[in-house]
C-alpha cells in the first residue's frame, strides 16, 4: 500500500469563486488541520449528447480557469497544504455527468478530442506546478464504458506530461466496473453510499451501514495494491441524510445538523484508522468562510456546522 495511517490525505473540496484568494481566505482551512486542497477547474458541455467541451473562457469565473487555477495552487501551496487538481465536466442545467453518452462515432471522436485538450492542459499545468496528485475524470461511466481504449491511451498520455500520481473520481455505483485501476495510484471514490434510512441516524447506524461497502472496498484495494481514497466525501445537514448522501435538491427543505454531524463522524470511524485507506475531500468548502454554511444552512458544506468540528479533530488526530 501507498499510504499509511500516518500520512493520511486530509482534503477539502475548494470551490472556485469570481475572485483570487488569499492568506485570510485560507486561515478557516489550516484552523480545520486540512492538509490537501483539491482545485476543481470546470468545462461545459451544453447537454449529455454534445460533444464540444469548453473551458478557460473570460465567461468563466477566475477560479474556474487557468490563471485562477494557478493562482490557487500557488496561494494554497504557500500554506504547506497540497493540491488534487480535479478538472471536471459541467452540464449545462446540471445532467448527471455519468450520463453522457454520444449518439455518433463522430460525436465521440470530437468528445475525445476536446476533453483531451481538456485534460492534458492542466496536466500540463499540474506538472509546471508540482502538483501531488491529478485527477483524470470524474463520474463519467458511460464515457468509458463505451471508449475504454480512448481512456488507456489518455492515461498514457498524462504520464508522459505530469510525473505526479494519478486518480479517476469514480461514483460510488461506478466504482466497480472502472476498467483502469490498475494503470492508477489510487483507487478514486466519490463516497456517496447510502448508510442509513434514519431521519436523524446515530453514528452507530452510520457504521453498521457502512460494514458491507468497507468489504467490498476492502478486497478492491487488496486485488489492486492500492489505497482507496475518497474524492469526495460529505453529508447535507437535512433530514434523512445516510439514506441518498448524493442528492444535491434544492427543493429539500428539512434542516438537520445532529444528522450530518453523526454520518460526518461514522465515516471517520469507519476508515481513518484503516491502513488501505488513503483519506478523502469533504464536500465542499468556499472561500468566503463566514459567509458559509452554518446552523441554518441544510447543503453539504461543513463550514460553521457541527460537522466541522468533527473534522477538525480527525484530521488533527490523523494529521
Amino acid at each position: 500500500m501507498n499510504t499509511a495511517q500516518h500520512s493520511k490525505i486530509n482534503g477539502v473540496s475548494f470551490v472556485a469563486s469570481r475572485d483570487s484568494i488569499s492568506e485570510k481566505h485560507l486561515k478557516p482551512v489550516v484552523d480545520l488541520h486540512a492538509n490537501y486542497a483539491a482545485i476543481m477547474p470546470f468545462g461545459f458541455i451544453k447537454n449529455l449528447e454534445h460533444p464540444e467541451l469548453i473551458y478557460n473562457t473570460d465567461r468563466q469565473w477566475f477560479g474556474e480557469t487557468l490563471m485562477g487555477v494557478s493562482q490557487y495552487i500557488d496561494a494554497l501551496e504557500r500554506q504547506n497544504i497540497q493540491i488534487m487538481l480535479k478538472p471536471q465536466i459541467w452540464v449545462w442545467r446540471g445532467e448527471y455527468t455519468g450520463h453522457i453518452k454520444m449518439p455518433t462515432e463522430l460525436a465521440w471522436k470530437e468528445l475525445e478530442e476536446t476533453y483531451s485538450n481538456f485534460i492534458l492542459e492542466y496536466a500540463k499545468l499540474a506538472q509546471e506546478k508540482h502538483v501531488a496528485l491529478f485527477c483524470i475524470g470524474t463520474e463519467l461511466e458511460q464515457f468509458i464504458a463505451h471508449r475504454p481504449e480512448y481512456w488507456q491511451t489518455l492515461i498514457k498520455l498524462i504520464r508522459e506530461l505530469y510525473k505526479g500520481k494519478l486518480t479517476y473520481a469514480a461514483n460510488w455505483d461506478e466504482y466497480k466496473r472502472t476498467p483502469f485501476w490498475s494503470e492508477l495510484d489510487f483507487i478514486g471514490i466519490d463516497a456517496y453510499f447510502p448508510i442509513s434510512d434514519e431521519k436523524t441516524p446515530s453514528v452507530e447506524d452510520c457504521v453498521i451501514g457502512w460494514q458491507p461497502h468497507k468489504k467490498l472496498l476492502k478486497e478492491l484495494s487488496e486485488t489492486y495494491d492500492k489505497s482507496i481514497l475518497f474524492t469526495e466525501f460529505g453529508y447535507r445537514s437535512m433530514d434523512y441524510t445516510g439514506k441518498e448522501p448524493w442528492v444535491s435538491d434544492y427543493e429539500i427543505t428539512s434542516l438537520n445538523l445532529i444528522a450530518q454531524e453523526n454520518a460526518t463522524e461514522a465515516l471517520f470511524e469507519t476508515f481513518w484508522d484503516e491502513n488501505w485507506f488513503a483519506g478523502g475531500f469533504v464536500w465542499k468548502w468556499f472561500h468566503n468562510y463566514e459567509e458559509r454554511g452554518g446552523e441554518t444552512d441544510n447543503q453539504f458544506t461543513p463550514q460553521n456546522k457541527p460537522a466541522e468540528t468533527v473534522i477538525k479533530s480527525f484530521y488533527d488526530i490523523k494529521k
